[in-house]
């Protein structure tokens, strides 16, 4: 029987394959999973001393693997170093310094989690497993002996955040946070920070305080939400207030708790202009004993100015000795927040000799007042008022201190008059007055300062009368 060319050719074609394949695998058989693996040495001594406190662990791959690799006690404990790590093809090496996964001793009671640990001295086996997509393992065994290492951890024996929630927005209630921690032994880091969202870190800084940073000890932290700064406050909401101590070997402790930011933003308000284009009414009114107030005496408000013609001052004002400078102006909050204050409410009368907190009103901080002042005022804005009556504003109940508050919402305007009743002629004498939007012991801005002066001129009627 004859065999046909075409067969015969697709024949030799089928052996030198099967040849070339087999002679392939004689040739070049295929390489282990893990080509190599060990430490540099056989032994570490991790105290930070500087001397041998690190091993160098080096592997190669022939394929693309998970790896894992832990350490085994002469017990039987399991430590682990490397968890479900991806690896492409390659040589790699990395620093072991003794130190790894978070673990707890037994009958332990730690603040926080540990997340590094240093593992106590001893001789551990170390395994190296290597696996592929498909399933296929391989697995790399040794000795390392951990020797002078046993050093304790970077305890925060004390970690609290109070209150846990805060309204950061200068109203002078629950605007800041104060966190303590407290280190049992000096450390290389200490961070504290607010976690975001997405887990964006948000940096809180110590109080500038004689203890040094990472000494063993109290640490402050006094957190505003950055809006001393200037800065908007994170957005409302839950975060995680978070602190990592870590010493010099490398142990790391982590404490966490929850910071709830409520009503946060900074606050914006201003002396509106009157639709009539002044800043400040003022006018003359004469006094009357029924607005006589004191600590203990609530004399009568005096009425709003509705004099058309002090609508069209604009120079100087002749005020008889004994009437009233009345005033009134708008105040707006054109901020997302509301603004807190306090008295005396709208309406009130001053003596010229009194100031607010003759009457009992004293400073509150991040609390707003409408103040007055004159240029022969012996402190600055003598005379002071609620920024809105009681119809203007919304009240505000704190759990923490029983009181309650009283705010001018966001978005909001409100009328505010006073008078202030003069009874002497100074040196200076016409002298100028003004208004002023105060922010309590934080600030009076530059477009609040020095509103609507006006030049006022007071006269004696009895030394007309005479001449």
């Amino acid at each position: 029987m004859r065999i046909s060319y075409g067969f015969t050719l697709l024949a030799v074609v089928v052996g030198v394959i099967v040849v070339f394949i087999i002679g392939s695998v004689v040739i070049s058989p295929p390489l282990p999973l893990i080509a190599s693996a060990g430490f540099d040495r056989e032994m570490i001594t991790p105290n930070a001393d500087g001397d041998n406190d690190i091993a160098t662990f080096s592997y190669s791959l022939s394929r693309t693997a998970t790896i894992d690799m832990v350490l085994v006690g002469e017990e039987g404990q399991i430590f682990s170093f490397r968890e479900q790590q991806i690896r492409g093809d390659g040589d790699y090496a990395v620093l072991f310094s003794g130190v790894v996964d978070g673990f707890m001793l037994e009958n332990e009671d730690i603040t926080g989690t540990v997340e590094r640990r240093l593992m106590p001295n001893g001789t551990y086996t170390w395994q190296l497993t290597a696996t592929e997509e498909n399933g296929e393992t391989q697995t790399e065994t040794g000795t390392l002996e951990v020797v002078d290492g046993d050093s304790p951890l970077p305890i925060m024996s004390v970690f609290t955040v109070s209150p846990s929630t805060f309204t950061p927005n200068q109203d002078g209630v629950d605007d800041r946070v104060e966190i303590n921690v407290y280190l049992e032994k000096d450390v290389e880091s200490l961070d504290v920070f607010l976690l975001g969202p997405n887990n964006v870190r948000i940096p809180i800084s110590a109080r500038v305080e004689e203890r040094d940073y990472g000494e063993a000890g109290r640490h402050r932290y006094d957190y505003e939400g950055g809006i001393d700064l200037g800065a908007d406050p994170p957005p409302d909401g839950t975060y995680r207030v978070v602190a990592l101590a870590q010493d010099a070997v490398g142990q790391r402790i982590r404490a966490e708790s929850e910071l709830t930011i409520s009503v946060g933003g900074k606050p914006y308000a201003e002396i509106a202009p009157q639709a009539v284009g002044v800043d400040v009414i003022f006018d003359s009114q004469p006094y009357d004993n029924k607005f006589a107030t004191s600590r203990e005496v609530s004399g009568e408000l005096v009425a709003q100015p509705d004099n058309p013609e002090a609508l069209a001052y604009s120079q100087q004002i002749t005020i008889p000795l004994g009437n009233m400078l009345v005033f009134m102006l708008t105040v707006e909050n054109y901020g997302d927040v509301p603004i807190r204050t306090t008295g005396p409410e709208p309406g009130t009368v001053y003596q010229q000799e009194q100031q607010a907190a003759t009457l009992g009103w004293f400073d509150e901080s991040g609390a707003w007042r409408v103040g007055i002042q004159c240029a022969t005022s012996r402190t600055s804005y003598p005379y002071r008022w609620a920024i809105g009556s009681d119809d203007d504003l919304i009240e505000v109940y704190d759990e923490a201190s029983g009181n309650t508050y009283q705010y001018l919402p966001a978005g909001s305007r409100s009328i505010v008059w006073g008078a202030v009743r003069l009874t002497e002629i100074e040196a200076r004498n016409p002298q100028n007055c003004w208004a002023g939007l105060i922010h309590e012991d934080v600030e009076v801005s530059i477009r609040n300062n020095n509103v609507g002066m006006r030049a006022i001129l007071i006269v004696d009627p009895n030394e007309e009368s005479e001449e």
